[in-house]
Formats: C-alpha cells, structure tokens, sequence
C-alpha cells in the first residue's frame, strides 16, 4: 500500500512537470500528489511506530548551485519542515548548504517533492511576462519564486494537518457478515418506523460486532451519541 501511493505520487508529479502541462493543471496535481504524501507520510509513521526498524532518524546534506541558489535552499527548508523535518542551514563560498534530519520517510519524501517543485517553478517562470516598470527584472523574478514557494509549501503544510485530523478521527465501524441470516420482526428492528413490509421474511447480512470511536460496543451497552427517536427527532445520550 506505501508503495502504491509514492508510485502514484511520483506519477502525478512527472504528470505535472511535463512541458504540455498547463501551470493550472500542474497545480492540481501537486496539489492531490501532496495530500497523497501526507498519507503515506501517515501509514509510514503508524508503522514505524509499531515497527521502529522500518523508518530510523536518519540525516541528508544538500548543496545548492547558481542560478537562484538561496531561493532553492528556502524552498528544501520550508517543504522539509512542513514534513516534520529539522534544517541547518550555512552559507560557504560556493554557496548554501543544507543539512536535513529527520525520519528516513520524511527526508524521502522531501527531496520528492522538492525535485519535482524546482522543475515546476523553472518552467512556471519562464512563463511570467517580467513587468516594465521597476529597477530590476532579477529581483521581480526572486520575488516571483518566494512568493511561489510559499503558496505551495502552505499547500503541503496543509495537506499534512489534514492528514494528521485524519488519522485521529474516532473509528467508528462494523463487522458484518453478508451470509447470516435472520428473521424480520418489526417489533425488534432499531429504526424509526415500528412496521417493515419484510416481517416474518428470512433475511441474510447482519450486523456481528461494531466498535464506537474505537470501543466495541453491544446492544446492551448504554447508548452514546444521538439516536433516532421512533416518535421523531432526535435524542441526545
């Protein structure tokens, strides 16, 4: 399952770095490439959790070259910090350095993204019609690149807090077995109306356990939530 989502990831962003691409269709696929990889960000940290040996801290450096070389260190700092990352960054005479420490997933998918990111801010800008007025068409272009990192790696960021609500949402489900079979009486049936035009029939599918926010529940158990009332409306318990 992990690796079918970074197959599919990888394919929405080859997709979008593509040069018939429009930069609206590019968008939408980061877009959905991103909420993929804060899923499998997700299933990552869930196994890891249980198996610690399958994603260790681990630690990446990365060197930037001209053009734009800051502005590529930026977008790799940012984007790596919304994906839980740590950055260190220094300056030497060939230029910014970068050293990445995080979980092994985290720092994998990182550098995805960032790979991906830089081919599409390359083509995007080549795309800008630099205005006439102004001083400096060069600080119009670095200025054009921050303002694109920050649009996508608020995406990412909130790709990821999405994710993470996500995976703490109670779970609420049901095992149910299609064979088993029962029945009909009106009179026993939990929903609004008292009737059912199947009584006395023998009816197949039930019901065999359900969980509540994680909890199994019974029917004997004292109900939680809001239940359907048959006189209507509805009853808070």
């Amino acid at each position: 399952m992990q690796t079918d989502l970074l197959d599919r990831v990888r394919k929405l962003l080859a997709k979008a770095e593509d040069e018939g691409c429009t930069p609206e269709e590019a968008e939408a696929l980061t877009a959905k490439a991103a909420d993929l990889m804060a899923r499998y960000g997700i299933d990552r940290a869930l196994l890891g959790a249980l198996r610690p040996e399958t994603d260790r801290p681990a630690d990446r450096k990365f060197r930037f070259e001209a053009p734009w070389a800051d502005v590529k260190a930026h977008l790799l700092a940012a984007l790596a910090t919304a994906l839980r990352c740590q950055c260190v960054q220094t300056q030497t005479e060939e230029g910014p350095r970068l050293h990445v420490f995080g979980y092994s997933s985290d720092l994998e998918r990182a550098e995805i993204l960032f790979t991906s990111l830089l081919v599409q801010m390359a083509r995007a800008l080549a795309k800008q019609a630099v205005p006439a007025y102004g001083n400096s068409a060069k600080a119009w272009r670095r200025s054009w690149m921050l303002g694109y990192c920050a649009a996508v790696v608020a995406r990412v960021r909130a790709a990821e807090e999405e994710a993470v609500a996500a995976a703490g949402a109670d779970a609420d489900f049901v095992a149910f077995d299609p064979d088993a079979s029962f029945v009909a009486r009106g009179a026993e049936l939990l929903h609004k109306h008292p009737a059912t035009p199947y009584e006395g029939r023998t009816l197949y599918g039930r019901a065999m356990r359900t969980w509540l926010a994680g909890v199994e529940v019974t029917p004997f158990d004292p109900p939680r939530g809001r239940l359907l009332a048959r006189g209507g409306g509805l009853l808070d318990v």
